[in-house]
């Protein structure tokens, strides 16, 4: 994938990330594959995607680590696409995003929600701290500031203007 990232922002981890999955084809071909789906065909009937950007797009997805390419029959070779680690991994950003695109909708309006397996009750997602089990959307709370890797250019970005404001 051709490379957005702003000169400034290669070291900021949402630059980064966003170019691994930013693209609106990658989050929905995650989104199928948390509900199951591997088969070229089954991503590309559920999504009405032509074949040419649904092949670019696994390719791009295993090259990154997010999906696995497995040979499932061999006369002829088929594929599949299965969830590496990696990829399991971004569950919560997807469910947050399905969330937060929930909670701009009347209950009547949602085309899926999110529920718990065992009881069927529908769930509300939220992100938290996981030491203090406090939700995260608080921006006056949680800030982000340079790590310990920052370059002296994301150190300066981070530098307070007067204390206990972000810079």
């Amino acid at each position: 994938m051709a490379s957005r990232i702003r000169l400034e922002g290669r070291e900021c981890p949402l630059s980064t990330t966003v170019q691994h999955v930013g693209e609106w084809w990658t989050l929905l071909l995650l989104h199928d594959a948390f509900d199951g789906y591997t088969r070229f065909d089954q991503f590309q009937q559920n999504l009405g995607i032509s074949s040419s950007m649904l092949t670019t797009r696994l390719k791009t997805l295993v090259d990154d680590g997010l999906l696995e390419r497995r040979p499932y029959r061999t006369n002829p070779v088929r594929h599949e696409y299965v969830l590496t680690d990696l990829g399991r991994s971004l569950r919560p950003v997807i469910v947050a995003l399905a969330a937060w695109g929930n909670s701009r909708l009347a209950p009547e309006q949602r085309s899926m929600i999110l529920v718990d397996a065992a009881s069927g009750e529908e769930v509300e997602p939220v992100v938290t701290d996981a030491t203090s089990g406090r939700r995260l959307d608080d921006s006056e709370a949680y800030v982000f500031t340079a790590g310990p890797a920052a370059s002296p250019g994301m150190r300066a970005r981070y530098l307070p203007a007067e204390p206990g404001l972000p810079g």
